[in-house]
């Protein structure tokens, strides 16, 4: 049976306000002190972390915003955050949000009122409506994979990486593009990958490209590429560049489903490299989740602690050559 503490305080003759007290490092005599934690160790007792951080004005809770659970990208982050947390004592508690601004917004408010240390948020998004919440609670906020002038803020080098993607597929003789990217709210995705594709092939005699938006979904990519192939749309193009490797996969499906072979027909890049895409060949851009996830934890402890005061950081990705692109220079 777990040992309590109104158990504690009984063995140690004190009032259970006094163990709670010498717990969250309040006032007591060091006698009583001593006896206290002596029966602590001899019971094996185990304090209640998220209820003893709730009265203490320093808490060691760290909360982190997830945009949704099934993300393989979140999930690495995860990873790293958690274990560089506790290996510097400190705890996380999670809020899925599936992608909702105003359940982000609800996030930051709430872990406030259980104070948190600080707060992490893995943003898909960061509006005006955000700036104004992480004002409000008054506690540490680092955003990751987004960028804001006006927040701290941890991102990958996504202008950089659309740049190497463009500059990989016009040394492989590639000319007639199809470029699958997602909404421009989403500043990393949506804009500075393309924005670094652009870069790569602004400058490139005979280069054309047609542009396309979808969602983050594997199923609406599969839809508009075979609507693109359906209606005519993809005509003499040789490659598709897609903003995700959810998106990549979508297109694979649907060049496979209208017979088109991968690379004979259609190249196709991607950006992540996801688990999934060196069992696909998927030539794509590795992102490092794992090793983001262990920096953010680093960097959101030190704002807790009044040491870290960059205000951006990049993560700088890595181009991964597969089977999904051929070259035909």
């Amino acid at each position: 049976m777990k040992v309590t503490i109104s158990d504690v305080a009984q063995l140690a003759g004190v009032a259970k306000s006094t163990v709670s007290r010498y717990l969250n490092g309040g006032y007591v005599s060091e006698e009583t002190g001593k006896k206290i934690n002596k029966i602590i160790k001899e019971t094996n007792y185990e304090p209640n972390t998220f209820a003893q951080s709730l009265k203490a004005k320093k808490t060691n809770l760290i909360g982190v915003i997830i945009p949704r659970l099934n993300s393989y990208a979140v999930s690495l982050l995860l990873k790293g955050i958690d274990r560089t947390l506790r290996e510097n004592g400190y705890q996380m508690l999670i809020s899925n949000t599936d992608q909702s601004v105003e359940r982000e917004i609800e996030s930051l408010s709430s872990f406030a009122n259980q104070k948190m240390a600080g707060v992490i948020l893995i943003a898909t998004v960061l509006t005006d409506e955000h700036l104004k919440a992480t004002k409000e609670i008054k506690i540490p906020v680092l955003a990751v994979g987004q960028e804001h002038k006006l927040m701290t803020t941890l991102t990958y080098g996504d202008e950089q990486a659309g740049f190497e993607v463009g500059n990989y597929v016009i040394n492989s003789g590639h000319r007639n593009l199809i470029y699958l990217g997602v909404n421009e709210t989403d500043i990393a995705v949506g804009v500075r990958r393309k924005q670094g594709f652009k870069r790569a092939i602004q400058e490139i005699p005979g280069c054309q490209v047609t542009y396309y938006e979808t969602s983050f979904s594997m199923e609406d990519a599969q839809m508009l590429f075979s609507r693109i192939i359906q209606e005519g749309e993809f005509q003499n193009k040789t490659l598709v560049v897609c903003a995700t490797d959810n998106i990549a996969i979508g297109v694979m499906k649907a060049a496979r489903k209208h017979g088109l072979e991968i690379p004979q027909d259609i190249s196709i890049t991607g950006f992540g490299d996801y688990e999934i895409a060196d069992l696909i060949g998927l030539t794509t851009v590795r992102y490092p989740y794992q090793e983001t996830g262990v920096l953010t934890a680093k960097k959101i402890i030190g704002l807790c602690e009044g040491w870290h005061n960059d205000n951006t950081e990049r993560h700088l990705c890595e181009l991964i050559e597969r089977e999904s692109v051929t070259k035909i220079c």
